[in-house]
């Protein structure tokens, strides 16, 4: 009788561990997010794009430019991540619009970390990304 008590106290200790390691899981994976996406399409879209359009208009030579592109980079993630397997907002206008502005950015900041972003992309961007904004806003 002994034995069995002592088998079922182990098999318990067991699943209660086991549940406890499912529940860290699950509230990790739900947890805030570092970027400040609300999840609304439109104020995240708007909210992206503002701090984006910012980020490329620091200059070359300032000490928070690395930081700043790390968090756009950051930012660009999370977007893409948060909004593209959405079938109802991955077909609109204002979301092929900002993607391809979070692509061109994403693909300088990956192939030339140590660079400034150029003129010409910089200007871009920038267009891309309030054109994406004027759209969202629209309902585009």
């Amino acid at each position: 009788m002994a034995a069995l008590f002592s088998s079922f106290q182990r098999g318990l200790a067991r699943v209660a561990v086991a549940l406890g390691l499912c529940l860290t899981l699950l509230l990790t994976a739900c947890g805030t997010d570092t970027y400040g996406l609300s999840g609304s399409y439109v104020d995240d879209t708007v909210a992206v794009a503002d701090a984006l359009i910012a980020t490329v208009g620091i200059s070359a030579d300032d000490p928070g430019r690395s930081e700043a592109e790390t968090r756009a980079r950051g930012m660009i993630n999370d977007y893409m991540a948060r909004y593209r397997p959405q079938r109802a907002v991955n077909g609109l206008s204002s979301f092929t619009t900002m993607q391809t502005a979070l692509n061109s950015l994403a693909g300088h900041y990956a192939n030339y970390p140590n660079r400034p972003v150029p003129d010409v992309l910089k200007e871009r961007v920038s267009k891309e990304l309030k054109k994406a904004e004027t759209a969202v806003v629209r309902g585009a």
